[in-house]
Parts: C-alpha cells; structure tokens; sequence
C-alpha cells in the first residue's frame, strides 16, 4: 500500500501584520494624502510611507510597529539586505482602511462636514458606541505575499470577512529634499494647533506665498502673505507662553507656496506639538508629534523648498561668470 504524500507547509508572506484597530492608522496616513501615490517601505521596525510633490514638497509617515498585535517581517535583520519598497495608491489604501468600522468613520466625517474647521482639542475624540468600546471583535491585516505582489487588506468584524488586493509598482525611488541638521538656521517648538490658527487667519486673503520669519528678537516668529484680497501676517511674540523651545542664530527669511503648506492642517489637527526648523539653504522643517492611545507617540515630517530669492539668483549669475 503506497504511503501517502507529504504536503509541503504553507509558505509565510514576506510580511504580515495584524492590527486590532485602524483608526490611528488612518488618521496618521490621512495626513499625507496631497499626492495619488506614496512610496512604501517594510522594515522590521515598522512601514514607512513617502508622498512626494514634485520635489518641493515632501510628507513622511512611520506606522511603528507598536501599533499592530503582531508583526513579521520574513527576511533576514542585517546590514546591506535590502528591504522591500514599492509604490502604491495611497487613496485606495486609506478607502480599504476605512472598511473596518465604517459605521464609526461615516459619523465622523459627517461631523467634520459639519464642522470644517476643527481644532485637535476636540477633533477625534473616543466615541462610547464604537465598534471597540462595545467589545465587537474585528481584525485588520495588512499582508504582502512576496516581491512584486499585491499588497492584501484582509478584514474580518462582526462575522464578516473582507478582502481587498491593492496593485503595487515598482518604486521611482524619489530623492529625499536634502536638510541639513548641522546647519540649522532655527530651532522653534510649539503647540500645532497655534500653527493650524495662524494657516486659518492667513487663508481668506487667497495669498499664493507665505512668508516665514524667524528672529532671535520680538517677533521671534512670523508669518505672512499677501493675495488679490489684500494681505496679512500674524506674529508669535510670547516667548515662552506660546514658543515652548526657541533657538534663533540670526534672522531668516524664506517664502513658499502657500497651498503646499495648507496641505499639512491635517497633521496640524491631529498633532499636539510641531518643530519648526530651517536650515542654512532655506529647506524647511515641520516635524509633528502626535500622541496616541496607550501612551506611544509618532511623528510626521513636512519639508519644503522655498521660492528662489533673487539675491540666490544673483549669487547664480555670479558664479557663472566666474
């Protein structure tokens, strides 16, 4: 009598993680969600996702580990592996995301319709009738079977199951805006929402720039634009009653596009403090701390290129005829 075969056991995905709950997952990925496209990265600490606009604007999320149940990435923990990228639909990803307890998510955004602008003071708050605080159980896993493959959202709550299969592509391995942390112009940590205020004030004059000034004297921070409606600027001369960290060498001066900066409020609601840093070739800095359940926090990083001002266009023209 033949014996029988033996099976070979299952293959495990190159990375599978489980999270009970994805609301903190949405709202942090939400917050890059100025361009069609992130890059995606796995590693064995966490996901990191890339936005990029056009080399001027650039948004960066770290979903850490901690926020998942159980976490695997099957490759090798050493130097010189290189560890899976590609890119992907960032609106399809966040529509998958919102599937898990999407009763709680559509009430949610009928209030925000409701109520556009919110401060993060009362933005977010736990509701006593969602899904997690009846104790309905629910699972949300993030998959990604193998090199080139699709990235799986399997969801299963409340008995039923549902699986979305997301087209990956091969990365275009965008540069990062370069910043110099050892040429820093300033240094200045504060509440975000004092910066999410100081955007709302700005906004009605439809400007097209705004214009960033920090100083080691009063106003230590300021920002400014000017539009078809007229201009205005608003002024952070407190000290330390609103700038809880403040390091300025010598005045600095830079202007950007006033809706790349806008396009960071998200991280403004959500976030309880932002760095704002500058260096030496006028890139600057918003690093945002969000604070989340159990204690854990995370960060958001914005960076932009400023206009060109036409003393660097003169230093250009200088230096080419030389």
């Amino acid at each position: 009598m033949a014996s029988p075969g033996h099976s070979d056991p299952p293959q495990q995905p190159l990375f599978r993680a489980v999270a009970s709950s994805t609301r903190q997952i949405y709202q942090l990925l939400k917050c890059i969600s100025f361009t069609p496209k992130v890059h995606v990265q796995l590693t064995h600490e966490g996901i990191r996702f890339a936005a990029d606009h056009s080399r001027v604007m650039q948004g960066v999320v770290f979903l850490d580990k901690g926020l998942f149940s159980s976490f695997a990435l099957n490759m090798p923990d050493e130097e010189g592996v290189q560890l899976p990228q590609f890119q992907m639909n960032l609106a399809a990803l966040l529509e998958a995301l919102q599937i898990f307890g999407a009763t709680d998510v559509a009430a949610k955004a009928a209030r925000a319709e409701a109520e556009p602008y919110r401060s993060n003071l009362r933005n977010y708050r736990p509701d006593a009738f969602h899904h997690q605080a009846l104790g309905m159980p629910g699972t949300c896993c993030i998959m990604y079977e193998e090199d080139g493959s699709t990235l799986d959202i399997i969801i299963e709550e409340t008995g039923v199951k549902t699986q979305c299969k997301m087209s990956t592509y091969t990365p275009e391995s965008p540069e990062e805006i370069p910043f110099d942390r050892m040429d820093l112009s300033f240094k200045i940590i504060t509440q975000a929402r004092w910066l999410l205020d100081a955007l709302s004030e700005l906004a009605p004059m439809a400007p097209a720039r705004v214009t960033v000034v920090a100083s080691p004297s009063v106003p230590y921070l300021s920002l400014s634009s000017g539009g078809g409606l007229g201009s205005a600027s608003v002024d952070f001369s407190s000290g330390r009653d609103l700038l809880e960290t403040l390091s300025v060498t010598d005045r600095w001066v830079q202007s950007y596009k006033f809706d790349f900066v806008k396009s960071a409020s998200e991280a403004m609601r959500v976030a309880n403090k932002v760095s704002f840093r500058g260096d030496g070739q006028g890139v600057l800095s918003l690093q945002f701390m969000v604070e989340l359940e159990g204690g854990s926090v995370s960060f958001l990083d914005f960076r932009f290129v400023p206009y060109i001002t036409q003393e660097d266009e003169d230093t250009g023209l200088e230096d080419d005829d030389d």
